[in-house]
């Protein structure tokens, strides 16, 4: 059953892009920079101007209030913004579950006490992650969510959103310029090229 459907979106110069998603569906986004990507998930997230339709279970964007679709529709930028004092203040009321998560991504329980603009980008971005997944989206849009992280700490992001992917029956939509990754992660995946071409494939990995 499609969950998240994108019809006749165009993205710099491209061919019209058109995909129907799935519940649990992963589709890794490649692509070299300035091809694509991020305009692509931007558009999606309803937060740039865009052509075409679309839709979450079958109703259109435009059915839904801005604040609705973002919490439907999640979206992970490669910057996150902080503007808070402390990094618990961004989590209020999920104490319990935010330190069993900060485990789960190899994170101190320490760091909530933090000022986010002390914190390394690395432990800014597994927080921005954390911080998405209290709204339980449905689709996820992930711009990069390891850029900067070791092997290790790639791995535990990794297995929090495949886990979440699972236990929820959500939609990611994850950038990536690790081709490896791209293989592992998703079951789906598009290609932007700076000739503005786009190529689905199939993978054969995020199972």
């Amino acid at each position: 059953m499609t969950l998240f459907s994108i019809q006749n979106l165009h993205i710099l110069d491209s061919a019209a892009i058109r995909l129907d998603l799935c519940r649990g569906d992963c589709l890794a986004i490649t692509g070299p920079s300035g091809s694509g990507k991020s305009l692509f998930l931007r558009a999606l997230a309803d937060l740039d101007p865009h052509d075409g339709e679309i839709r979450l279970e079958g109703k259109p964007l435009e059915s839904y209030a801005p604040w609705q679709w973002r919490r439907q529709v999640g979206y992970l930028p490669a910057e996150s913004s902080w503007w808070l004092a402390r990094v618990a203040d961004h989590f209020p009321g999920q104490a319990v579950h935010l330190y069993q998560q900060l485990a789960e991504v190899g994170l101190s329980a320490d760091i909530i006490k933090s000022p986010p603009h002390r914190l390394s980008s690395g432990e800014r971005q597994r927080l921005s992650l954390l911080r998405l997944l209290q709204n339980q989206p449905r689709v996820l849009l992930l711009d990069e969510p390891t850029a900067n992280l070791d092997h290790q700490s790639s791995a535990l992001v990794e297995r929090l959103l495949q886990t979440y992917r699972s236990t929820h029956g959500c939609v990611l939509l994850w950038v990536s310029h690790d081709r490896e990754q791209a293989a592992r992660v998703a079951n789906r995946h598009l290609h932007f090229s700076r000739q503005g071409v786009w190529v689905e494939q199939t993978a054969t990995g995020g199972t």
